[in-house]
């Protein structure tokens, strides 16, 4: 039997306050919600989000990119753009860019169709966003035959 290659990848939904995470599986087919890392400031938060790669050390990041609804770039874009920056300086694999519109909003109903509330666990929502994000790229992916 073949070795497969490791196709793991981490998603970020990135925020000011929270940052989703998720995994795939190492054959790059199923994502799953991981964590969600508290941001007091964007060092710590890249800090802890080294840790996750050094762990898991994924063949790739996939971040969600908020375009707004006309699918233009917004300013939280910017923001987005410059935290990919620091992930560069900790990661030198491809950083991947995945519009997240409508994620949390998915991510809601989700938890609502399990019969949860979403509550104060806010936090849930956005390692579940990340979780969708990254779903969204995996299904892109090109499947060898």
């Amino acid at each position: 039997m073949a070795e497969t290659e490791d196709r793991t990848f981490i998603g970020l939904d990135y925020g000011t306050r929270h940052i989703g995470l998720a995994k795939s599986d190492p054959t790059g087919l199923i994502a799953s919600a991981l964590t969600t890392i508290e941001v007091s400031s964007d060092r710590k938060a890249v800090d802890k989000i080294s840790a996750v790669i050094e762990e898991y050390q994924p063949v790739g990041l996939v971040v969600g990119y908020p375009l707004l609804m006309s699918g233009e770039k917004g300013p939280k874009c910017l923001e987005v753009d410059r935290f990919i920056e620091r992930l560069r300086r900790i990661f030198s694999g491809p950083v991947h860019k995945v519009d997240e519109r409508l994620s949390t909003v998915e991510a809601t109903r989700v938890v609502h169709a399990y019969g949860k509330k979403v509550g104060q666990d806010k936090k849930r929502l956005d390692r579940l966003a990340a979780a969708l994000i990254l779903q969204r790229f995996l299904d892109g992916l090109p499947r060898g035959e």
